[in-house]
């Protein structure tokens, strides 16, 4: 990879195009599964991200990223088996569980060679996934945007390594190059963003997400389980234009992921999430423009740090 970041999955917003961008720019792109409506769209969207990669490593001058299957595990998600045998037929190089038990993918994705990542959110959770037998942690850290932690991304990253060695996938308000540098000297292996590409041009978010993206900054953002059931980031001004009053949301919903019913879609499509680190996104966006930028914060970054290592020995 030529940096070690993933474009993460993001509910409505990521699609194939933004998936190969983002593995064409050397990073790994990742999408949920919930976002095709159908096992048949699925299919039709995993055809397409490896069609597309095939014929991009076949001229690549460098480094083509891993496409990542983002999957729903919990009980609620009455097509999980249909997702899963797609996942067995088209093989992504990783599968992230989340919202539930990894061990359901497990057996599946190891059988061809796959690595499972779970998508976890408390020092609970990852020691469970750990003992389940998972390959990475995805360790959704304070200022991710939708579904979000409580920890701070260097307190996590420290617990975990008590107990796991695995590979580390970190997110939560990182944004720029400067933090993939802080968040690998810290144990971290890997760097999950997606607020920074939700504004790209392949992003599927409609302009008008995009661009209150571009406009807002950290205070305009409120946590609440009372939209899904499950703590997550929104964007204020997103939930005034519902005519939601963001200091009321006092009530969590009741936990549904089923990908089949269409209530997940109409409380996600006007009501948008998003994480701290908006505040460094000025522009909407190519995908490659975004990673080329981040690739030089993240060699200055590593640049003064060891320029600072050096002066203190």
């Amino acid at each position: 990879m030529r940096l070690p970041v993933f474009a993460a999955p993001m509910f409505l917003v990521s699609g194939p195009e933004l998936v190969v961008a983002a593995c064409e720019a050397g990073i790994a792109g990742a999408f949920p599964t919930p976002n095709c409506r159908t096992s048949q769209e699925l299919d039709e969207w995993m055809t397409t991200i490896t069609q597309q990669l095939d014929r991009a490593r076949a001229t690549a001058k460098g480094p083509i990223g891993p496409w990542v299957a983002n999957l729903i595990t919990h009980s609620t998600n009455t097509r999980f088996g249909d997702d899963l045998e797609l996942v067995r037929r088209h093989q992504p190089p990783i599968v992230i569980t989340a919202l539930g038990s990894p061990k359901p993918a497990l057996q599946v994705v190891h059988d061809y060679g796959g690595l499972v990542f779970a998508d976890v959110v408390n020092l609970n959770l990852a020691r469970k996934a750990a003992a389940a037998g998972v390959d990475g942690l995805a360790c959704i850290s304070a200022g991710a945007g939708g579904h979000t932690g409580h920890l701070s991304a260097f307190a996590f990253i420290s617990a975990v390594r008590e107990f796991f060695d695995g590979w580390i996938v970190v997110g939560g308000g990182i944004a720029d190059g400067a933090g993939v540098a802080g968040a690998i000297a810290a144990g971290a292996d890997f760097v999950y963003m997606g607020t920074r590409f939700l504004p790209s041009l392949e992003s599927r978010a409609v302009q008008q997400y995009k661009q209150m993206v571009v406009d807002c900054g950290p205070d305009d953002l409120v946590v609440s389980a009372a939209i899904t059931g499950t703590a997550a980031s929104w964007l204020a001004p997103s939930l005034q234009a519902c005519g939601m009053d963001p200091r009321m949301l006092d009530s969590a919903a009741a936990r549904n992921y089923d990908t089949r019913g269409g209530d997940a879609y109409k409380r996600w499509r006007d009501l948008w999430a998003c994480g701290q680190g908006l505040q460094v996104i000025r522009a909407i966006e190519p995908v490659a423009t975004i990673v080329q930028r981040l690739e030089e914060e993240y060699v200055r970054a590593s640049t003064r740090f060891r320029a600072l290592a050096g002066e203190a020995t």
